[in-house]
């Protein structure tokens, strides 16, 4: 899964926004077409920064960042495309423009509008793990047990979407690495990821170049943790991951290759 920010203020800085819609749709296909080419299954496209301490950004100028670049996308480009958001309303409009995913970060407990809009389109969805919200996480991340209440909540989550009438099959869970989470824990939800497979859903993880890797390596350029992103991916696939989302594509479907292989070999 490639990561196409349209955003001044992401974390990795790789954001896509210009200084108008136009010049973004055009950076922005431009990083997409390199991204297919490199090998990515899945695009998807975010228009408000989740990083510790983000801004939020309106709906309004949410869906004048994602909308034209999905249009654009889902008729330029033959992968399935997926929209980061919370917000429900952005993920209508995203839906409508051709999005067939909706990665929501905010998935314990999920949002049951946003669930119904999903099951409407028929699309899939994404449940994060989170422990409060983007603005928040960082300031109560204490657990007693802490695969164990991810694994509670996600559980929890899940039997929600089911609930809602969304099908088993368009279900995917996240644990929701560096939301809500120390370095320790975020190398111990690595470590133990094998754990959540009780939960009988594909499991996406979010590792690249997030600030975890920076602390084990002391390094602050989030553009520079290339090498920590591939040994966190190599982890998360040899224990289980079934989609990697990631900047760097070309370098992280390599990676993927070799550990598939690896995994593979009799």
């Amino acid at each position: 899964m490639g990561i196409i920010n349209v955003t001044p203020d992401s974390f990795s800085q790789d954001g896509c926004l210009q200084s108008s819609v136009d010049k973004t749709i055009t950076s922005a296909e431009r990083k997409a077409r390199r991204m297919v080419r490199d090998g990515a299954d899945i695009l998807d496209i975010g228009g408000e920064s989740t990083r510790p301490g983000a801004r939020r950004v309106s709906v309004k100028d949410e869906i004048k960042r994602v909308v034209p670049l999905i249009t654009r996308l889902s008729k330029k480009i033959a992968v399935p495309i997926s929209v980061d958001t919370y917000k429900t309303e952005v993920a209508k409009h995203a839906l409508d423009a051709g999005a067939v995913i909706v990665n929501n970060i905010m998935g314990n407990p999920p949002d049951t509008a946003l669930l119904k809009m999903v099951k409407r389109y028929n699309a899939a969805v994404v449940l994060m793990h989170i422990k409060g919200t983007p603005r928040t996480m960082q300031k109560n991340i204490d657990y007693a047990d802490l695969i164990g209440e991810i694994r509670e909540s996600l559980g929890i989550a899940i039997e929600k979407c089911l609930e809602i009438g969304i099908n088993s099959d368009r279900i995917i869970i996240d644990p929701g690495i560096g939301f809500g989470k120390t370095v320790e824990d975020n190398l111990q939800i690595i470590n133990r990821l094998s754990a959540f497979n009780s939960l009988k859903k594909p499991l996406l993880m979010g590792t690249s170049r997030k600030s975890f890797i920076g602390k084990v390596l002391n390094q602050t350029d989030a553009s520079r943790r290339l090498t920590g992103t591939i040994s966190t991916v190599c982890a998360s696939i040899l224990r289980g991951a079934h989609i990697v989302r990631v900047h760097d594509v070309k370098e992280m479907k390599q990676t993927a290759l070799i550990t598939d292989a690896i995994l593979n070999k009799n």
